[in-house]
């Protein structure tokens, strides 16, 4: 294949397909109203998964594109928390009953912001509205540049399993130049004092693709962050759209690297990983062997959802906090985006909710097409129709994007059954994009 033509893929602007329709397909028509009514029908005793969201940071990153806001006192989260807690019981309240939990899930900004007085009694509150199961998945996103031994001993404290330390890179220039300086031995301590406390699974987020990085650094990074052996990391692409993020407008674009140079990247910390015993998950994920996303792929059960890949199994996800996202019986639903609007409902007794999806019966076999493509790298569309009681021909024969991609040669298809190549896998999304009936829309 021609180098341009990767290239190509390479640089489409393409959704990252952790659910399917994606949010900018979103409609106002689906509001707060239907949100109660799939709330109403969930099943007593089916688990579900809770996402709550904290926008809070005490320093911008300039690479970042997650709304969130600058918080040098505690007192606007403070205010942020008694609101979050208000969503809590007022969504809790339209179950028939206390709805069994099996995942929460921790996210922001940074959520150990909260203090650990604060996150103990907030976890107290959790556990009177919904019926926590005693093994369920606690997780936690942090920034080790401003964790402390007595968060680490509160979440200890809580049951937190699980903490995803944000790293993106150990080079100095790299981190000077994104406004985010961070040193190994910090990330080290943070890692040190989980463990101490029995939170035992650790995840890193690395990134390629940033200013003035190369090659060789992003091989040092993912060498000094195996060398705390976390048991998974995502190592995600810096996507540079200053027009829409207003902070990537202090990156100097002639310091990004190119589009063959973060290839070169991309291939480099994957070949790092893999020879220190990791194993490739999906698009951007890699997972130590007993970790639950490698047994998950290895068993067939690897999920998306809206946080990324996913060994959590619920059907549904109740999301709390501005901008979070659910998916609730029929279909979808996100929060008010930002943090005043979502106060201001939450302050008068109203549910959040902004805009969502109903899912067509057709919504529900792309989604479980593009899930299998995303997460196995290929996908049984026969099967999966025939799972769903639909046709494949419609599905394989209507999208001219499929042969383009085969003949290209980034997949191979035979009797229906889509096989992405592995040396192709950074393009994963491309192949997704095959079967998304929005792919056209108007919104970025």
């Amino acid at each position: 294949m021609q180098t341009s033509t990767l290239t190509r893929y390479r640089q489409a602007r393409l959704p990252w397909y952790t659910i399917y329709p994606t949010v900018p397909d979103f409609s106002e028509a689906v509001g707060a109203e239907a949100y109660k009514e799939w709330l109403r029908k969930l099943p007593a005793d089916d688990p579900v998964s809770l996402y709550l969201h904290v926008p809070f940071c005490r320093s911008r990153c300039w690479y970042c594109g997650f709304p969130t806001a600058i918080a040098r006192h505690n007192a606007p989260i403070l205010n942020y928390l008694a609101m979050l807690r208000e969503e809590i019981r007022l969504v809790s309240e339209q179950a028939p009953q206390a709805l069994p939990v099996k995942d929460v899930h921790f996210g922001g900004g940074t959520p150990t912001l909260i203090g650990s007085a604060e996150f103990l009694a907030l976890m107290k509150f959790l556990r009177r509205r919904f019926a926590l199961d005693k093994t369920a998945t606690i997780a936690v996103e942090i920034d080790p540049r401003t964790f402390t031994g007595e968060m680490a001993e509160a979440l200890g404290e809580a049951g937190v399993t699980r903490a995803s330390l944000g790293v993106q890179t150990f080079d100095p220039i790299v981190q000077k130049a994104i406004n985010r300086v961070q040193s190994v031995e910090q990330t080290a301590a943070a890692v040190e004092m989980l463990r101490r406390h029995g939170v035992s699974r650790i995840n890193f987020d690395l990134m390629f693709s940033l200013p003035h990085q190369t090659v060789q650094s992003c091989v040092e990074t993912a060498r000094a962050a195996v060398a705390m052996r976390p048991n998974r990391l995502a190592v995600f692409c810096y996507s540079h759209i200053p027009a829409l993020i207003e902070n990537q407008r202090l990156i100097e674009e002639a310091s990004l690297p190119d589009s063959e140079a973060r290839a070169e990247q991309d291939a480099a910390v994957a070949v790092t990983l893999i020879a220190a015993g990791y194993r490739e998950i999906g698009l951007d994920h890699f997972a130590l062997p007993d970790d639950e996303l490698a047994l998950g792929q290895k068993t067939g059960r690897l999920r998306r959802n809206s946080l990324g890949y996913s060994a959590d199994t619920c059907k549904t996800l109740v999301g709390f906090g501005a901008a979070a996202i659910g998916r609730v019986g029929e279909g979808y639903i996100q929060n008010e985006v930002t943090r005043d609007a979502y106060m201001q409902r939450i302050a008068v007794g109203r549910l959040a909710t902004s805009k969502g999806w109903r899912l067509t019966d057709d919504d529900r076999v792309r989604a479980a097409i593009i899930e299998r493509l995303m997460c196995d790298l290929e996908a049984d569309v026969p099967s999966i129709c025939a799972a769903h009681g639909s046709d494949p021909i419609r599905f394989l024969d209507s999208t001219e994007r499929l042969a383009i991609l085969a003949e290209d040669g980034i997949v191979d298809v035979e009797n229906g059954r889509i096989r992405v190549r592995r040396q192709h896998r950074f393009v994963l999304r491309a192949v997704a994009a095959a079967f998304d009936a929005f792919l056209d829309r108007a919104a970025p």
